[in-house]
């Protein structure tokens, strides 16, 4: 007979495991974590780049996806998805859900970062590869009704075209204008796996949500956000101790302060002033009572 306490971690690791599998059913593209996984495979990658970019031989060579450029004396950055074609054209493609302040300052940043990161020292700046950005959001933060918002360059007042080299399209997945940028979107926000629309694309996320071993990447995907969150909690809970700690360690200094300026002689007033502390709160050390919070 099975011991019914040894039997327990068994069922509840497999309760956990259907868990995860159901939540993994939620999933769509919009999630930067799910699309990051989804677009590791060059086929669903190189099918949404034809879509945003309308070209339709586009081909893609490599794929990085969570691909980070640390600096140690600036900001570093974590990149979604980046592409490389053949040609040596990157693509980045980013997905944000939340209200940014400044898009297009951050994808200024990002873009010098790439640009650090692929010309080798010595190397002239003409090799620059070209880099595309796709900043994918969910809302239209630009509010005129159209699915992608391509930022056409020129030279002020002549129709020339200023090439530098980067192009920057803003898409979201709030406008249904009928163009298959808009379609592609609808996709993104269902990750259906069983809408085989859209190609290589409907086929990644099929495996991912159905099939054994796209479920198990998942699942251990699921698992290392769900550990990241705890080591974030856990050092947000440390800071959050740390700063209490300080905040009653510099409350009993006043507090011990005061006391000693009032043996001393001085006012009320003028130990207010000394502590930086109110005067009621002062006087409430001086009375004996509990410090107000």
């Amino acid at each position: 007979m099975v011991n019914a306490d040894r039997a327990r971690p068994e069922r509840d690791h497999i309760l956990s495991r259907e868990e995860r599998i159901q939540e993994i059913q939620s999933f769509n593209l919009l999630s930067d974590v799910f699309m990051s996984v989804a677009l590791k495979d060059v086929p669903a990658c190189q099918h949404i780049l034809r879509i945003l970019t309308g070209i339709d031989d586009l081909k893609v060579k490599e794929v990085r996806t969570q691909y980070t450029i640390s600096r140690i004396k600036t900001h570093s950055v974590r990149l979604d998805v980046l592409a490389e074609t053949g040609k040596g054209k990157l693509y980045h493609i980013e997905i944000q859900r939340k209200d940014e302040i400044d898009p297009p300052k951050r994808i200024r940043y990002n873009g010098s970062l790439i640009d650090a990161e692929f010309l080798a020292k010595g190397v002239k700046y003409e090799s620059l590869p070209d880099r595309i950005h796709f900043y994918i959001s969910e809302k239209d933060i630009y509010h005129c009704g159209r699915a992608i918002y391509p930022i056409e360059k020129e030279l002020g007042g002549t129709g020339l075209p200023y090439d530098d080299g980067v192009h920057i399209f803003f898409v979201n997945a709030a406008v249904d204008d009928g163009s298959r940028v808009a379609k592609l979107m609808k996709y993104f926000k269902s990750a259906d796996p069983d809408d085989d629309s859209e190609g290589g694309l409907s086929k990644r996320v099929r495996y991912l949500k159905r099939e054994e071993g796209g479920v198990d990447i998942m699942c251990e995907v699921s698992e290392r956000i769900l550990e990241r969150g705890r080591k974030i909690g856990e050092e947000q809970g440390r800071k959050i101790g740390e700063a209490q700690g300080r905040k009653i360690g510099e409350e009993r200094k006043a507090r011990s302060t005061t006391l000693n300026l009032s043996q001393m002689g001085l006012t009320p007033e003028q130990i207010a002033g000394a502590v930086g502390e109110s005067l009621e709160q002062v006087k409430s050390w001086l009375a004996g009572a509990k410090p107000a919070n």
